[in-house]
């Protein structure tokens, strides 16, 4: 299994490259996104993932772990191949279709090439809890990973106590991280 690739960028098209990697051409598929902040003649590293069927053997190329990782939460979804995963990163950001995702925005996965109503709605439905929440502060909206939930001892804490996570956010909103995690709840408490 090919993970990574690291070479030369001889050739560039829309939705590929070709990635020279001491004197073999490998055809990369590569989402618009990353490919813009890729020119002909730069060295590059990309994390790639291996499509094999009977009649090809494509691969796809992104330009840091995360992007690769998204596209393979994308694949988990039931009716979503490789092509339909390029067409989605190639809508936004992964931080702007995460948090479409998580905000349940079927207009804006829709707007993907070869993207109906009903995957649209599938993807939400599959990946929602998978992308983090989404949190609406008095700075707008913003998207929190499961990992940093699940590190916020004091969050945990408010959580435990039946407040929603939204809830127990915007409490501790503007408390001091360094403080331990209990001075944390009891200040939290008191905003409630």
């Amino acid at each position: 299994m090919i993970a990574s690739l690291t070479g030369i960028i001889t050739t560039g098209f829309d939705e590929s490259i070709i990635l020279e990697v001491q004197g073999i051409g490998y055809g990369v598929l590569i989402n618009r996104f990353d490919r813009v902040n890729l020119k002909n003649g730069d060295e590059t590293r990309l994390y790639i993932y291996e499509h094999i069927r009977e009649q090809a053997h494509d691969l796809y190329g992104f330009t840091n772990i995360a992007g690769k990782k998204f596209f393979e939460q994308l694949l988990d979804v039931s009716g979503v191949g490789p092509k339909m995963a390029i067409n989605i990163l190639n809508i936004g950001s992964i931080d702007e279709i995460k948090k479409a995702i998580a905000q349940s925005n079927v207009a804006y996965i829709k707007q993907a090439s070869g993207i109906g109503k009903r995957v649209a709605e599938r993807i939400i439905i599959e990946l929602k809890d998978k992308v983090g929440l989404v949190v609406t502060t008095d700075d707008g909206v913003s998207l929190l990973s499961d990992n940093l939930i699940n590190d916020d001892e004091a969050l945990q804490g408010l959580i435990a106590l039946g407040y929603s996570t939204n809830d127990a956010l915007k409490a501790l909103a503007h408390i001091d991280n360094n403080l331990s995690p209990e001075e944390r709840i009891k200040l939290a408490l008191k905003n409630f």
